[in-house]
Formats: C-alpha cells, sequence, structure tokens
C-alpha cells in the first residue's frame, strides 16, 4: 500500500478545499493516485470537491486587440510573478501590443510571436529588457488570433484578469457584447456539446455511475440517472446550454433562435488557469530567517 504523506494531504485539500480526514481516506482508497482520489471526492462530497477548476493561481494580464471593424482581433496572456507587477504601465502596454502583433502577424507559436521585431529589438528581446528593469520574471503564455464569421465583440473583466472575444454572426453590437460578459461570468469549456472534450465527458459519466450505483436502484433506472446527469453536466458548460446571464429563463441557444444570430467561435483566457503558484508561509520564513540569524 502506498504512503500517504501529510504533504499529499496537504496538496488534496488544496485542489478540493475538502476535509482533511476525507483527503487522507480518498487518498488511501486511491492508493496514492492524486487523480483518482479527486474522482473520489466528487463522488462523495459532489460540487464541493471541484474546487481546483476555477482557482487561479498565476498573476498576469490579459490583452486584446480589436479592428475598427470588428472583423479581426486577438487575445494574449502573459505572465508576471505578482499582481504588483500586473498593474505596471509598461508590463500593460506591452500585452496590448503583443495583441495587436498576433492580429497583424499571425504568429504560429509563441515562440514565432518572441522572434517579431519590436521596435529596435524583438519581442523577445523587449520582455527580457522588461524583466531587468522591472526585476521580475515574465513570460508569454498563450495567444489566439480571430478572424470573424460576423462581427468580433471583446471583454475584459476584473483588472484584466479575464479577457473574452467572442464572434457572433446576426447580432448588433449591444447582444455581441452581453454574450462576451456572459462567457466571462459563466466561463463555459465549449461552444456546444461537440466541444466538450470527450476524458472530460467520461469522467462525469464516471462519477455519475458510481453516484447511482449507490443509490441501490434497478439498473434501468440508474442508466437513466447517469445519463441526465452527464447532460446536466454538458448545458453546464456549454455556452448554448446556459442560461443566459441577463435573463435566466432562455437559454443563450434560445437567444440567439429568437435574435436569428449565431456565435461561431469564443476565446476565454483566465489569467493563471491551470497554473500552480509556489506558496510560501511568510511566518515560517521570518522564524527560518531568525534561527539563521540567531545561530551565527
Amino acid at each position: 500500500m502506498a504512503e500517504i504523506t501529510a504533504a499529499m494531504v496537504k496538496e488534496l485539500r488544496e485542489k478540493t478545499d475538502a476535509p482533511m480526514m476525507e483527503c487522507k481516506k480518498a487518498l488511501a482508497e486511491a492508493g496514492g493516485d492524486m487523480g483518482r482520489a479527486e474522482e473520489i471526492l466528487r463522488v462523495k462530497l459532489g460540487n464541493k470537491a471541484n474546487k481546483a477548476a476555477s482557482r487561479v493561481t498565476a498573476e498576469g494580464v490579459v490583452g486584446i486587440w480589436l479592428a475598427d471593424d470588428r472583423k479581426l482581433g486577438a487575445i494574449v496572456e502573459v505572465n508576471c510573478e505578482t499582481d504588483f507587477v500586473a498593474k505596471n504601465d509598461d508590463f500593460l502596454a506591452f500585452a496590448r501590443e503583443l495583441a495587436a502583433m498576433v492580429a497583424r502577424s499571425h504568429p504560429a507559436d509563441v515562440a514565432a510571436l518572441s522572434a517579431l521585431p519590436m521596435g529596435e529589438s524583438t519581442v523577445d528581446g523587449v520582455r527580457t529588457a522588461l524583466v531587468g528593469r522591472i526585476g521580475e520574471n515574465m513570460s508569454i503564455r498563450r495567444f489566439a488570433r480571430v478572424a470573424a464569421e460576423g462581427q468580433l465583440a471583446s471583454y475584459v473583466h476584473g483588472g484584466a484578469k479575464i479577457g473574452v472575444l467572442i464572434d457572433v454572426d446576426g447580432a448588433d453590437e449591444a447582444l455581441a457584447k452581453d454574450l462576451a460578459m456572459h462567457v466571462a461570468a459563466n466561463k463555459p469549456k465549449a461552444l456546444s456539446k461537440d466541444g466538450v472534450p470527450v476524458a472530460d465527458v467520461e469522467r462525469e459519466r464516471s462519477i455519475a455511475s458510481q453516484k447511482a450505483a449507490e443509490s441501490g436502484k434497478p439498473a434501468e433506472i440508474v442508466a437513466k440517472m447517469v445519463e441526465g446527469a452527464v447532460q446536466k453536466y454538458l448545458k453546464e458548460v456549454t455556452l448554448l446550454g446556459q442560461p443566459f446571464v441577463k435573463d435566466d429563463k432562455v437559454t443563450v441557444e434560445q437567444l440567439l433562435g429568437q435574435r436569428k444570430a449565431r456565435v461561431a467561435r469564443f476565446e476565454l483566457f483566465v489569467v493563471g488557469e491551470g497554473i500552480e503558484k509556489k506558496q510560501s508561509d511568510f511566518a515560517a520564513e521570518v522564524a527560518a530567517q531568525a534561527a539563521a540569524a540567531a545561530g551565527r
């Protein structure tokens, strides 16, 4: 049997916000497999153990550039170490300029973007100079360039921590903006159920199956319970399936049908999403420094 360490329990608790003893039991049942332990907690505790999906753990900003005719746009995430630097004017200007360069130059990836000329240097040269001047590391994490089928709308929220670029065909500017705000607020994983990763659907199906099996109901009822849970999940995580943020009596799909409009694509960037930032214990650091000083 795998040894369950205090560090493993702490890590699982930070990921799920589940009680310490429940984390320890889940890890023991999973034989130390962190992913399986998370799944076990989801079965036992439901969405209370799903904190990790929405936790943001790194600093930085989302930069967006939009053409005047709203037919071309770009979105980029640039990371740094602290929120203080994320508010620096030079850092913010760098992010905005990167978004414009992505739209105009259409680089293939971050490496290609970094190699583009920027002023008298390159993008990476300007980044390196900023690091030297500000005194904090920073990196370009990801970007997307969108050539619209309809017209683009954008929305930035929370000090540029969340950014949305959405392509809406057949809608006026006000509706497109509302849809961009909806994406920022509800954070759909995909436009429709066809875009949800198969692995995510299968994980939800597995969790629903384990929950339903504990009900003791007949197999045919269990099958319906599982399918109902999966369909509910798909509605929750897809833009078209979600209730519209400004009128929850209609889904986004129904709203678009009423307005004879269509969403072709959206890009949602949440700063630090999926990045684990090193957590430091300030009190422990001070104590360690004091002990080191006393021992000199």
